[in-house]
This record gives C-alpha cells, structure tokens and sequence, in this order.
C-alpha cells in the first residue's frame, strides 16, 4: 500500500506518521493491492482531526474523517471506521469491475452561499425614497394638509406609491451567491447499486455518477427513512 500523510496546522511527526500507517496498513488483508492511501492530520483549535482517502485497485473509492482529544486518538477513530467499511464491502470490493464502453464524465462541484445581508441592505435602500413619501403623506409637517378635507388629493399624492402589505419591489443587486469552494471530479461510469456503496464508502449524502448502462449522469442519494433514492437523467430527443 502507497501512504502519504500531509501535517496542516502543526509540525511534522515521524512518529503519527508511523502510527497512521501501521493502523490503516491494517486494511491490507481485506484489500488487493494497489491501494493508494492519503492522510490528512491537521489541528482546528483544540481539536485534531484525521481524514483518510483510499484509492482502490477497481477504481472505487473510501473516504472517512474523525476527530478527537488528541492526534492519536483520531487515527484510531477514523482507521476503525475506514475498517468498518472495507469490511462490510469486502467481497463486492475485491470484484474488478467490468471496464465500462463510456468514458468518465467531467464535472465540477461548487459550494454557494447567499449574501442576504447585502441583498437585505440594498432592497431597504432602494425602498427608502418611497417608505420617505409615504412618512410625508401620512403626517404632513405642521398638521393636516387642508387639502385632504375632499379626499380627493389624498387619492391623488397617494397614486403610486406601495400598498400596506405589498412586495417589495423588484431589485437587482446583482449577482446573490458566493462561490465558497469548487472542485472538479468524473462522473465514473457503474450501475445503481455500486453507486450505493459508493455512496456508503465516501459517508456522503448524494453521489453522482454516470449510468453504465445509458452512459446518462444519474443520482443517487439517501433518504431520511434510510433508504435511497435515484435520480435518472434522459438523453434529450
């Protein structure tokens, strides 16, 4: 097994390192090499954390993270639940997988985020000149305006402006999403249930993948009764 550990956030160790891969080298008896391992130990104020990615012979893929009291602790974590998983899928995992006649699909996964604030602050903005008129009609300097006695300017200064209750109107502030994060990954091509154990092998909610039977980009993903849910795409006529 190839194992490279990355330090973020603290100092080098000889001695983690040694550790890490001797607890996760423990995988090897479930597994067929090649088995390429990454581990990330890095330090989030008083927590340490452990993440570890493991590329496997047939192209799947394990993915876990843990953190804990200290840096040893969280290797054990997250070596015990990478085991976990390995051990459940071993025998699905130790299958090659068929090589798919569709190649892998380039995609890009983004994490946005709104910027109410800015939104909020411009909508108000742009409504002031408005909620300032309507401050004006509705106690005029001075007293009542002698004008409204008939009603009838009233109507008139009121013509216009937003009724109580109405929507706000209709600003562009322009672009609403931030960008946090993006990366890049392949749709790889495989059926419905190894997407499934995908899914379970990388702990994610939803997984994307291509359909090795359509070479359509389809979705798996997991409900909260516990069961999964698939979405499948259609070549357009």
């Amino acid at each position: 097994m190839q194992l490279s550990v990355t330090f973020r956030q603290m100092d080098a160790s000889d001695a983690l390192k040694a550790y890490a891969e001797d607890r996760l080298g423990r995988i090897r008896k479930y597994l067929p090499d090649p088995i390429a391992c990454h581990v990330v130990l890095s330090k989030e104020r008083h927590n340490h954390r452990a993440d570890v990615n493991l590329q496997l012979h047939n192209g799947f893929t394990v993915a876990a993270h843990e953190m804990g009291e200290n840096m040893y602790s969280s290797i054990d974590l997250v070596a015990a639940k990478v085991e976990r998983q390995v051990k459940r899928y071993k025998d699905k995992l130790r299958q090659r997988r068929v090589k798919s006649t569709y190649p892998p699909l380039a995609a890009s996964h983004s994490i946005i985020s709104e910027e109410h604030d800015r939104v909020q602050a411009e909508i108000a903005a742009a409504r002031e000149p408005e909620m300032a008129e309507a401050g004006e009609l509705a106690a005029p300097p001075g007293g009542v305006d002698p004008s409204f006695a008939d009603g009838e300017a009233l109507a008139d200064r009121a013509d216009g402006l937003p009724e109580v209750g109405a929507a706000p109107p209709a600003v562009e502030p322009g672009r609403h999403d931030i960008v946090d994060k993006a990366e890049k990954f392949h749709a790889t091509p495989m059926s419905a249930n190894e997407a499934i154990m995908q899914l379970n092998l990388l702990h994610e909610q939803f997984l994307v993948y291509q359909s090795d039977r359509t070479g359509q980009v389809n979705v798996v993903y997991r409900r909260d009764d516990g069961t999964y849910g698939l979405i499948e795409t259609s070549a357009s006529s």
